[in-house]
């Protein structure tokens, strides 16, 4: 994004001009010295078969400052693990975690008779399993992570990304990755339509609230590319729904000063897979991603000490419906000014539905407030199982075998 505005209560690093990626990389690889970085890849089996997994490899193969890559390959039978493997075997420092394999079956059925849940299956526990198994390998410090689905992938993304936790000059703890969503229309409709409009009548309730101020701070709250350091993964607990994104700020926030927490420009223009809606569904697509980041701010507004009363999930409605409605009106000028397709009744559409879903989202807050889809930090699960890490090296080689 072609501006320098410093926004919000943490750092903000922009795009500014073109990039010098051999300089950039070349940086990086003097800080692996000191501070060695893996990437975490949680992917479905779709994705590879789609060719967006196969393409990031392939430019990835080329990059000499990782220390390892993990694969966290999910939804995948034992033909599609093996062709898997199969494909990626030229590649050096890589593993690939059988989310579906019989002995990480077993690791979570371990980790449920010592009640420590896994979660359900999905990119949540996905990302919590690969997490786990960088930090039981021991051999990176810094552990950056992103989408497997992006159509547009440049090499140039994971550098930004690492560079403001890898280097060893540099305070920052966290970095979160934002990126423009648009080719001949506006995309990104889960953080344009619903999650700013949302914090910000949350605002309009609530009055100042830190927290609040925090996520509002973030240019692109939903994306999925983070890097952070090891301490950090250690400490911080992954949720297992859909609140994945918002859920992991918050854990951060609890974590971490303001001032170790930083974002990035990592792309100009970022394509990815695009979640249908379906208005009357509650349980699929970008309406039940909605309702679980909801529920997620709810649940840590709670911890912050906001009290909630029945009516005010209807009150917050009702001003969500207008910011967004408003919002609209903002991005078709923006859309018009740019050349852009939009389309203002379909924009609407999204905003009825997504009022809806925070009616919902209340409802099920209200009704159980305590439930929460965190899976437990990996300090906790060391402590209750001395020896998981160990067992969790040896499942993820045995069913690779």
């Amino acid at each position: 994004m072609s501006d320098f505005f410093q926004n919000g209560v943490i750092s903000t690093f922009h795009k500014l001009g073109t990039v010098n990626l051999k300089e950039l990389e070349k940086k990086l690889k003097g800080f692996t010295s000191i501070r060695p970085i893996g990437l975490i890849l949680p992917s479905l089996y779709r994705e590879f078969a789609s060719g967006a997994l196969p393409n990031i490899m392939k430019i990835l193969k080329n990059v000499h400052y990782l220390k390892e890559i993990v694969l966290c390959l999910d939804d995948a039978d034992a033909k599609q693990f093996k062709e898997v493997k199969s494909f990626f075997l030229p590649y050096k420092n890589f593993r690939v975690i059988w989310n579906d394999g019989p002995k990480m079956k077993e690791l979570y059925q371990l980790l449920e008779e010592n009640n420590l849940p896994p979660g359900e299956r999905g990119k949540g526990r996905a990302v919590w399993i690969a997490v786990g198994y960088v930090l039981a390998r021991g051999k990176s410090r810094v552990i950056a992570m992103h989408d497997c689905d992006i159509v547009s992938y440049d090499r140039a993304l994971l550098p930004r990304l690492c560079y403001p936790v890898a280097n060893p000059h540099s305070e920052y703890e966290f970095c979160k990755g934002f990126y423009s969503r648009f080719t001949d229309r506006m995309y990104g409709r889960a953080t344009r339509l619903f999650f700013t409009p949302f914090i910000r009548a949350l605002e309009t309730i609530l009055g100042y609230l830190p927290f609040l101020v925090y996520m509002d701070s973030f240019r692109y709250v939903l994306s999925g590319e983070i890097a952070m350091r090891r301490d950090l993964a250690l400490a911080m607990r992954i949720p297992s729904d859909w609140g994945l994104e918002v859920g992991t700020l918050a854990e951060v926030y609890k974590n971490m000063a303001l001032n170790r927490i930083c974002q990035v420009d990592i792309s100009d223009a970022y394509e990815h897979k695009h979640q249908d809606l379906i208005p009357d569904d509650l349980e699929r697509g970008i309406l039940k991603m909605t309702v679980d980041i909801a529920k997620s701010i709810f649940r840590t507004l709670a911890q912050e000490g906001v009290q909630f009363s029945e009516g005010f999930f209807k009150t917050l409605s009702n001003i969500y419906l207008k910011k967004a409605q408003e919002a609209v009106v903002r991005y078709e000028n923006d859309a018009a000014i740019n050349g852009l397709k939009f389309d203002r009744h379909s924009e609407l559409v999204c905003v009825d539905a997504f009022a809806n879903g925070i009616k919902m989202a209340g409802e099920v807050f209200w009704e159980n407030p305590s439930k929460s889809p965190l899976l437990p930090n990996w300090l906790r699960v060391t402590a209750a199982i001395p020896g998981f890490f160990k067992k969790l090296e040896e499942a993820v080689k045995e069913d690779n075998e």
